[in-house]
């Protein structure tokens, strides 16, 4: 069989193809690498790797520059990370690539998924990844998505929430810490999970004849329910529960409808406390550390 030729008019026709069908380029360049890969590991189990570079040489000179040592040998890895992860419409070679350096096949999944559901693109792909998003799930959630099932707005909530700080401002208050929020609120709200809208920060509420404030009121559109959250600089205390239990149950009886599901709340603290949420009785009630970055 030659493998060259066969290579060569495979890349040949996708290149015609990028520039006929833009509409559909990328998937058909994914679906034509993963043709090529296939021959590729094919050549190489029957002449060595070395033919790799030999094809890299011809090809450069014959059908493009960018068929480069590496980029075939990426080619060749497409194939067999599309052997254990199905083909997915949204994803470009470029996404494929990224998601090579990863080793747990559970994480990739995580990647692909969230791609598609957020439209990522290279780019914000390769931030989430840097950023360890899959890593700071909780450990409940990954086996849920690993066994396929429902999650809850709950689930999602990333730990530690990273919170950007680009001018490396002290954040000896709440006050500071909550701007630091709303200033990038929209990747804020991406830390949380799906779903999350913002609604209004120091909102108001009258509780008997006094005014208390909830630091942000955010609604889950995914989810259908109201979330309160509250902000500490310091490691979580026990009155904290109490105080966002309060505003989670004004929120209930003054808001919420009765299509809505019941409100919850994130407590975003310096340092969490796993002995208090132990005996903490609300499920709905959640305690998140925040990193600074």
């Amino acid at each position: 069989m030659n493998y060259y030729n066969e290579i060569k008019n495979k890349l040949i026709d996708n290149e015609i193809y990028i520039k006929v069908k833009d509409y559909s380029k990328e998937r058909n360049r994914v679906i034509t690498y993963y043709e090529v890969g296939k021959l590729l590991s094919s050549a190489g189990k029957q002449y060595g790797d070395g033919i790799i570079k030999e094809y890299s040489k011809r090809l450069t000179n014959e059908v493009g520059k960018k068929y480069t040592v590496r980029y075939l040998f990426d080619i060749r890895r497409l194939y067999y990370f599309l052997k254990v992860h199905p083909l997915d419409a949204f994803l470009t070679f470029s996404h494929y690539r990224v998601l090579f350096v990863l080793k747990d096949d559970n994480e990739v999944n995580y990647y692909i998924n969230q791609t598609v559901e957020r439209n990522l693109s290279k780019r914000a792909l390769q931030e989430v990844i840097k950023n360890k998003e899959y890593e700071r799930l909780p450990e409940k959630t990954k086996k849920k998505l690993i066994e396929n099932k429902n999650t809850s707005v709950q689930d999602l909530i990333k730990n530690p929430i990273i919170i950007r700080n680009p001018n490396n401002i002290e954040v000896v208050k709440e006050k500071v810490l909550q701007r630091l929020i709303l200033e990038d609120i929209d990747n804020f709200l991406k830390e949380l999970g799906d779903g999350f809208s913002y609604i209004e920060n120091e909102y108001k509420i009258k509780i008997g004849p006094s005014y208390n404030y909830i630091d942000l009121l955010l609604f889950n559109y995914k989810y259908n329910c109201f979330v309160v959250v509250e902000l500490k600089v310091i490691p979580l205390k026990k009155e904290h529960i109490g105080q966002i239990k309060v505003y989670m149950n004004y929120i209930d009886n003054h808001l919420r409808n009765i299509n809505q599901d019941k409100t919850i709340g994130i407590i975003i603290c310096k340092h969490n406390n796993t002995f208090i949420m132990e005996y903490c009785s609300d499920k709905r009630i959640l305690s998140k550390e925040y990193s600074l970055v």
